[in-house]
């Protein structure tokens, strides 16, 4: 299957940017769909926003629609999280994954492949 690897997280104010990168290794990601879910304290994994195999279509929770912009580089095997406008409400671990599956892209159990997560904080 490969690894997924997320990096790009860290603290930042509220109202700041961050992108966080999802890169593979083992398996091109060029014929999976992929995603963004974020899991904080206490709380269930949630879906962030998720992008097919060729970047025609992206889908967002109401939670980050027009805050935050996924995306992908199929040539450098890597899928991008930009995120603006950050909340402390958003503090949380953020995961990538991907799915070779074309339904329920919004949902966590359509995802087989997870990387480790990487920290996001946002102080107000």
């Amino acid at each position: 299957q490969g690894q997924l690897v997320e990096t790009g997280g860290g603290l930042v104010q509220a109202g700041g940017a961050l992108r966080l990168s999802c890169a593979a290794s083992g398996r091109t990601l060029s014929s999976y769909h992929m995603a963004w879910f974020r899991q904080a304290p206490g709380k269930e994994r949630e879906f962030v926003a998720a992008i097919n195999w060729r970047g025609a279509n992206t889908y967002y929770s109401d939670s980050v629609k027009g805050r935050f912009t996924i995306s992908r580089d199929n040539a450098k095997n890597t899928v991008y999280l930009q995120m603006n406008s950050l909340k402390p409400e958003d503090t949380a671990v953020y995961y990538c994954a991907r799915t070779g599956s074309n339904v329920q892209l919004t949902a966590a159990r359509t995802y087989a492949n997870w990387g480790q997560g990487t920290q996001v904080t946002v102080s107000s």
